[in-house]
């Protein structure tokens, strides 16, 4: 992941690498051979952007690390592009987007499938009513990656990792943000890590709409994309998108269709929509776009903190609830 990170800003003229910081030194000068750079190699943060004046880190670190670094980063006076998630905890979150706003700095967090076209026209399909008020939001993510490393002994790895992701497209679909959640997180059998890596969510959302998540981390065969299969059902219709192939709506048919006991439908395929007019690329690079592009206009990015919050606390909502085993108040785990 840090290698389109680190290919985006060589490519770009605006913006030059002066530091790699990494756990140990060897493994990021072993980096900055790799990408041809002659930048210097730290093992501590903060001496790093003392030493070279930094005014921009990007945190590609583990989810435990990330309030430490982008803390320590925007104390520092350097804005921060960020990995999802946000924070490892409720209060970090909130902790880092006080001292965001209390510096002034931007902290703008990763993430890659809201700039991906086919959800974007998506939620074109939602906005120009096509299947009217939009009642119930089901997604679906079944895979099964052998990561290895720190995921696997995580104690929520689907949940704290991975979730974040369809839940802000959830919100990014809805044009909407939660409200309460009931989870029930467990570990099926036959899983190869340690902590839960399945769950189900039953989110209450602002629009008045229920959105429904069913995910596995540990699902052998039978995969949905890694963007989630959605279903929205709506006042007049329903739409689908399977996460490979262009959404489309069935709506009801315009001829009359009185007594009949399942009604008519036809099929409305969604337009083609351009997100950014800035950048063609989409996924992390297109993200990273629309980073880069909020510093020049001086405002906050799509996936500023204080944004992404609301779909981080999401997470810790869920991860509440499933620890409590009640139905949780989103409003309890954002920073107002």
């Amino acid at each position: 992941m840090s290698n389109i990170w680190i290919d985006t800003a060589i490519e770009r003229k605006d913006t030059e690498i002066v530091a790699l910081v990494d756990i140990k030194q060897e493994f990021a000068e072993k980096m900055r051979e790799k990408k041809g750079l002659s930048c210097p190699t730290f093992t501590d943060l903060a001496e790093a952007i003392q030493q070279t004046g930094a005014n921009l880190v990007f945190d590609v670190t583990i989810p435990a690390s990330h309030h430490r670094i982008a803390s320590t980063a925007m104390q520092l006076g350097c804005n921060i592009f960020g990995e999802k998630p946000l924070a490892e905890t409720a209060e970090e979150c909130k902790d880092l987007i006080r001292i965001a706003e209390e510096t002034g700095k931007s902290h703008a967090v990763m993430q890659n499938r809201r700039f991906d076209p086919r959800i974007r026209a998506l939620r074109h399909l939602l906005d120009s009513g096509t299947i009217g008020k939009p009642g119930f939001v089901n997604a679906d993510f079944f895979l099964g990656p052998h990561f290895g490393g720190f995921r696997e002994t995580m104690a929520s790895p689907l949940l704290l990792d991975m979730a974040i992701h369809t839940f802000d497209q959830a919100r990014l679909i809805l044009g909407a943000d939660p409200v309460s959640v009931y989870c029930h997180e467990f570990n099926p059998p036959g899983s190869w890590y340690e902590g839960a890596a399945a769950a189900v969510c039953i989110f209450e959302m602002s629009d008045g709409s229920v959105f429904n998540y069913r995910g596995s981390w540990c699902a052998e065969g039978a995969n949905t994309s890694w963007e989630a299969d959605w279903r929205i059902t709506g006042e007049k219709g329903t739409a689908i998108w399977n996460g490979h192939d262009a959404p489309f709506a069935e709506v009801i048919a315009p001829e009359p269709q009185e007594g009949k006991f399942i009604k008519s439908f036809e099929r409305v395929e969604a337009d083609s929509v351009v997100y950014n007019a800035h950048s063609e690329r989409t996924g992390h690079p297109g993200c990273l776009d629309e980073m880069f592009l909020s510093l020049e206009e001086n405002r906050r990015a799509e996936t500023d903190s204080r944004d992404n919050q609301y779909s981080m606390a999401m997470v810790n909502a869920a991860l509440e609830s499933a620890r409590t085993g009640q139905k949780v108040t989103i409003a309890d785990f954002i920073r107002r």
